[in-house]
């Protein structure tokens, strides 16, 4: 599964206003809730459960928090761009703003792992995040996204 499979205008948020990772967290729990037939509250447990064995803010002002749970089908994506960064705990100090979360089931260890890696790639490379940062929609986040991950 590609990346820019996960992205749709329904899964990009622009200037989100958010003022913590908790409060990230939450949203992407919601948002995340709504769109599967799992609770908001597992699906935050899972994403806090993760954070807690260590940040997954990969640096640039990047993050991709993420979840594994058995009572899921389908791998959701979702894309935010904040409005503030938040502190992230990233290993390179810097807050973030770029974040991409994936929820994925729990048996799906390969893709999981395939997933986390095509993001660290595209997002590593500093005019790609420069590119998101200052693009005017969701339309053109998701090329960039796209772009970068050929």
């Amino acid at each position: 599964m590609t990346i820019s499979a996960l992205l749709s205008p329904q899964t990009i948020f622009i200037d989100t206003e958010i003022s913590s990772k908790k409060k990230l967290l939450e949203l992407i729990a919601n948002i995340a809730a709504d769109r599967t037939r799992l609770s908001e509250s597992a699906i935050y447990n899972s994403l806090l459960n993760r954070e807690r064995l260590g940040s997954t803010g990969l640096g640039q002002g990047f993050a991709v928090p993420h979840a594994r749970l058995g009572d899921l089908d389908q791998t959701l994506g979702c894309f935010f761009r904040l409005k503030e960064p938040v502190n992230f705990d990233a290993p390179d100090n810097r807050p973030v703003d770029l974040v991409f979360t994936i929820i994925i089931p729990e048996a799906a260890t390969e893709q999981h792992l395939l997933i986390l890696s095509s993001l660290a790639r595209i997002f590593s490379q500093e005019e790609v995040c420069e590119a998101v940062r200052n693009a005017g929609s969701k339309d053109e986040i998701a090329a960039i996204i796209e772009s970068a991950e050929q």
